[in-house]
């Protein structure tokens, strides 16, 4: 398997990125990961793809990982957006003009269903776990009106951004990597969390302009995003499946059920790429 790193720029910003691929690519996977979290975190998933045969991207957002700029903080939502296909635009030079599936967790989760929603495009599905589409936890009020002061006249300043490392995954060991790991970090400026909240809540309203495959997955008990608002979107789209996993956290991919998270994501793809051959 062959692993390396990339780099591309959009909006002043230098982002980082990586991909894995063996000789032989039938599809490609493109990952974005969740709030305050970076793309390295996702190689364990990117290995498993691979060895069914796919090619895997992965970019660190605004403000995170190795992605140059202050951390937690975004330009803006449509910036964000922009990245994405400037990502898509970067992987199609190594891939080639492959069936290109993205894949988001939480924030990520909200980034591809709202760029599938949104913006042109030729994906053949979107796969999203845990997607930040609503909260599962009523941030302070004091909070949110602050953030949306600071939002207008300092925009870029940051917060703390409630993730409870305990609540990722019912795995200490998961636990325990994600709080040593010194690429996470727990800031977040208005121009993330109340953008991604307001997009979420927008996603939800316009789920049936979706017109790709969608596979949505979800803990029961996550404890950070509300599967209600995963549930509520699955109901609005016809081309969305949606599978709860009955007492998982919130990083699905890192949970006790894991192996069966990566089973269900492998099926599907291979059911949707066999669909476009």
């Amino acid at each position: 398997m062959e692993h390396k790193t990339l780099q591309f720029k959009e909006l002043n910003t230098t982002f980082f990125g990586q991909y894995w691929k063996s000789d032989t690519v039938k599809a490609v996977v493109l990952i974005l990961h969740g709030l305050g979290e970076h793309s390295g975190r996702f190689a364990h998933v990117a290995e498993v793809l691979v060895k069914d045969g796919f090619g895997v991207a992965a970019f660190d957002h605004f403000g995170h990982g190795k992605t140059l700029g202050k951390r937690g903080h975004n330009p803006g939502y449509e910036s964000v957006l922009d990245s994405v296909g400037k990502f898509i635009e970067k992987t199609k030079e190594i891939f080639g003009e492959k069936p290109i599936f993205l894949y988001g967790h939480s924030m990520g989760g909200n980034a591809v269903i709202n760029y599938m929603l949104s913006r042109d495009h030729d994906l053949n599905g979107v796969i999203a776990t845990s997607p930040f589409l609503q909260l599962a936890f009523q941030p302070p009020a004091w909070k949110l009106s602050l953030g949306k002061i600071m939002q207008k006249i300092a925009p870029s300043i940051t917060l703390g951004n409630e993730v409870d490392a305990s609540f990722i995954s019912r795995d200490e060991n998961e636990v325990k990597k994600y709080i040593e790991d010194s690429l996470i970090h727990g800031k977040v400026s208005p121009n993330f969390s109340l953008s991604f909240i307001d997009r979420g809540a927008w996603a939800i309203e316009n789920a049936a302009k979706g017109n790709v495959p969608m596979l949505l997955l979800h803990g029961t008990e996550d404890k950070l995003i509300s599967p209600e608002g995963t549930k509520a979107f699955a109901k609005n789209n016809k081309h969305a499946t949606l599978k709860l996993y009955e007492g998982g956290y919130h990083e699905l991919h890192n949970d006790l059920c894991k192996e069966e998270v990566l089973t269900d994501i492998l099926q599907w793809l291979h059911k949707q790429n066999d669909a476009v051959d």
